[in-house]
């Protein structure tokens, strides 16, 4: 490729666009623009010509036709090694384009403020994504830049030799068919999802999926597998694809996994809460009106054992108490808001502690945007994130018993627990602990029996504790379990053809229960 001598300039982004273009311009390169760009380079001194002195037509129709021309696209396509182009250019008075810096307009973020869909379909760029897919395809000869990012880099190589290597503009066009793969996806998207008034709520014939990769991990679930970490930019929540790493080794699979789910259920609670995973499940949570450290003391308690090798997350800063207390164990990952630099230093004062994966997020945001999704051979389940909750206070009596006050905290405690359990679920709770976990078995009556047998291997008493199911009780036996073992009170989603029996049998123990009509299976 020889010097770039022409650019064609057309962004919504103007991040960084008049620094960019100054410096093109004072490496003698001739810019065309169009409408509000052009305007800002004047504003800015910078020499620009209309893209209407090239075309020999003005932009017409609100600005929808105005770069849809032979001597834009003719000037971006045409290959300069081919004599019939070169020939055909001359012919016609095509000059060449040698850089195209373009992007789109904002169709997603004109989605995401609730614009009307008028606005939203002015916001589908046409000529754009023409242009860019025209520069993306000729790379051998024109260079493309969709990201303002990358402007510093393109200026310092055309500093150092008046044009891009091969190398620069190869990967510059694998950027350009990404950036207009997930702007034609989010299009294809939102109109597939609207119903025949124009309004979104139905499933799309199609979906169109665009994640970016983060990382290629050492291996997967298990070293024969290869793996890598994308992220997906569907909303502003909370996500592991955001946190920041201090120490430790690179996240694996498993450990992306693992802290997927502390965070799901760390995202629960407002009161300091603690709360620690093994294999995908919570195995230790508990909240503290005292100290983050004692939340953490209580969380392990839960479960002593299984905290060894786990991962965990907290929604306060950990503080040197806390970090105290998280030393003497082998941890994988620590995740919380912050870190103070005491706890820093009391968890990087030993060789093995920094093999402790440190991980700062900001814990504030929205739900999860997009779909939850999950592959299966030959296809892709999807569906809405699972973002239902009850108040426990609203929730209906079917006992002869109330519940008492403190037996609604407990049940409002267990219930945020329990739908981050794998099915069948069963967790035993005071109001502020868990005490017994029961996840993953084939009948409900043996996850409560596991739920117990955990709870007695760890010395914690179930005596007035509350029982959390997250589907209901098929038959009797497993509330005449949780019964036996000393709960109280049970919450559940009701809906059973035995409901009646399954009632009678807590009312046959004495204990309060309570029926969501909300289930929460996670398979």
């Amino acid at each position: 490729m020889g010097k770039i001598q022409r650019a064609l300039i057309s962004v919504s982004n103007k991040d960084g666009l008049a620094t960019f273009a100054r410096a093109l311009s004072a490496l003698g390169v001739e810019i065309i623009s169009t409408g509000g760009t052009a305007t800002l380079l004047r504003q800015e001194k910078i020499p620009v010509k209309d893209i209407s002195e090239i075309t020999g037509f003005p932009e017409m129709m609100d600005g929808r036709v105005k770069t849809l021309h032979p001597k834009v696209h003719g000037g971006i396509l045409s290959l300069r090694d081919n004599p019939e182009h070169v020939a055909q250019m001359k012919q016609h008075g095509i000059g060449p384009i040698d850089l195209v810096v373009v992007n789109l307009y904002p169709f997603e973020s004109t989605v995401a403020r609730g614009a009307p869909f008028h606005d939203i379909v002015e916001n589908i760029d046409i000529g754009g994504p023409s242009m860019v897919r025209a520069a993306a395809k000729n790379f051998a000869h024109v260079g493309v830049v969709v990201d303002p990012a990358d402007y510093e880099k393109i200026i310092h190589e055309l500093r150092e030799k008046d044009s891009l290597s091969d190398a620069t503009r190869f990967a510059l066009a694998q950027k350009a068919f990404r950036h207009t793969a997930h702007y034609d996806g989010a299009i294809a998207n939102y109109l597939d999802a609207l119903d025949g008034e124009k309004k979104p709520g139905r499933f799309g014939e199609s979906l169109s999926l665009q994640v970016t990769k983060i990382q290629d991990l050492r291996y997967g679930e298990n070293p024969h597998q290869s793996a890598a970490f994308y992220a997906s930019a569907d909303g502003r929540a909370p996500s592991i694809a955001r946190a920041k790493q201090f120490q430790g080794k690179e996240l694996s699979y498993n450990n992306i996994l693992d802290a997927d789910a502390a965070l799901r259920v760390i995202l629960e609670f407002t009161d300091t809460a603690t709360v620690a995973i093994k294999h995908n499940n919570p195995c230790g949570v508990a909240t503290s009106k005292a100290s983050l450290a004692d939340s953490f003391r209580k969380a392990k308690a839960s479960d002593p054992v299984s905290i060894f090798g786990g991962v965990i997350a907290v929604n306060r800063p950990v503080d040197e108490e806390t970090a105290l207390e998280m030393k003497d164990i082998f941890l994988e990952i620590v995740l919380a808001p912050s870190f103070t630099p005491e706890a820093k230093k009391v968890l990087s004062s030993a060789k093995r502690l920094l093999n402790i994966r440190l991980l700062e997020l900001d814990l504030n945001g929205e739900a999860p945007g997009g779909y939850d999704l999950r592959r299966v051979r030959g296809g892709l389940l999807v569906q809405d994130w699972d973002l239902g909750t009850v108040d426990v206070h609203e929730c209906k009596v079917v006992s002869k018993r109330q519940p008492t006050e403190d037996e609604l905290r407990a049940m409002d405690f267990g219930w945020r627990v329990c739908r981050h359990v794998k099915s069948n679920a069963i967790v035993f709770t005071s109001a502020d602990q868990v005490l017994g976990v029961g996840a993953g078995q084939m009948s409900r009556v043996d996850s409560v029996k596991l739920a117990v047998m955990r709870a007695a291997t760890h010395s914690l008493d179930l005596n007035g504790s509350v029982v959390s199911s997250d589907a209901f009780f098929p038959f009797p036996d497993g509330v005449e379990e949780a019964a036996k073992a000393g709960a109280k009170a049970v919450i559940q989603p009701g809906g059973s053809i035995k409901d009646n029996e399954v009632v009678a049998v807590a009312d046959q123990y004495g204990m309060a229960m309570v029926l969501t009509g909300m289930r929460h299976f996670r398979h």
